[in-house]
């Protein structure tokens, strides 16, 4: 089986799944398995220019979305090349990837057939559910249902250690600038992880506010979309001039929050240490930082 994966969550799981050899091509995001993106032809990339602050991104996006334009460019030319068997996409958020409707458009107008799978969940069960549909999909579900139970399990166990523990206010910002409250499975995390994820719902969507009414917490997880956890320091620092007082946490939010893959549970993990540390192990260095 060829698969083509359009998003950065679906290239995680084929590869935790153990079917690197049947990515076929991937995105510009791309980089689990490490180093996928320069092994397999690259068939989605940005319409965005690289090395932007978080509040000249939002500028660019907001505008964009107003006057209809794409936020990702699908080159067709070589998914067709590739000709895949099955393609993983989403209709989550047509500011995190490739949506869905795109897809559909791009293989009739290149005339070829494939089996698409769009991976859209809002919770952590979804997102384990979405490990299955795409095991089953890609011929493998025993390995598929394998993989989700050891997650399970590190996730009852995260619960057990954090159980009867105080359960701390946890103002968690996707967004620097302007600031957005995280929504999806991210405030289900901060919950798992044995805190409060203030102001947000979980399963809904992420929602903008502005500095002077954010809700009152014990502790700010700096988690930008997109960013690694260099950026998130770089932000988390700004974030404690603007809310002084309150103790600072920076997280590897690209690979552990909001991609919507296996490395979430490593992401419970994290937080849980940063809320919990002398309840849980700490994590490996290069995922969560303490600013203050």
């Amino acid at each position: 089986m060829r698969i083509a994966s359009l998003l950065p969550a679906a290239t995680e799981i084929v590869g935790a799944l153990g079917l690197e050899q049947s990515l076929a091509a991937v995105t510009f995001e791309c980089d689990d398995p490490p180093g996928i993106r320069e092994r397999r032809p690259v068939v989605v990339d940005t319409a965005l220019p690289p090395g932007l602050a978080p509040g000249e991104i939002d500028a660019i996006v907001t505008e964009r979305v107003a006057r209809g334009l794409p936020l990702y460019d699908l080159d067709r030319e070589v998914l067709a090349g590739v000709a895949p068997d099955l393609i993983l996409t989403q209709d989550l958020c047509r500011v995190c990837a490739l949506p869905a409707g795109t897809v559909d458009e791009a293989l009739d107008a290149i005339g070829i057939t494939a089996d698409v799978l769009s991976i859209d969940p809002h919770t952590l069960d979804d997102v384990l559910d979405s490990i299955l549909a795409v095991g089953s999909r890609a011929g493998v579900p025993e390995v598929a249902d394998r993989l989700v139970a050891g997650l399970r399990e590190r996730l009852a166990a995260v619960r057990d250690a954090v159980a009867g523990r105080p359960v701390p206010r946890v103002l968690v910002l996707e967004w620097t600038d302007p600031p957005f409250l995280a929504g999806h499975w991210v405030p289900e995390m901060v919950h798992r992880a044995g805190g409060e994820a203030v102001g947000a719902v979980e399963g809904g969507r992420s929602v903008g506010a502005g500095w002077d009414v954010l809700p009152g917490a014990d502790l700010v997880l700096v988690a930008p979309c997109g960013f690694g956890l260099g950026s998130a320091v770089a932000q988390a620092e700004e974030v404690r001039q603007r809310l002084p007082g309150l103790p600072v946490v920076a997280i590897d939010s690209a690979s552990y929050v909001v991609r919507a893959g296996p490395r979430l549970v490593d992401g419970v993990e994290a937080i849980a240490w940063a809320l919990h540390p002398d309840a849980v192990p700490a994590p490996p260095p290069g995922r969560v930082e303490r600013i203050g």
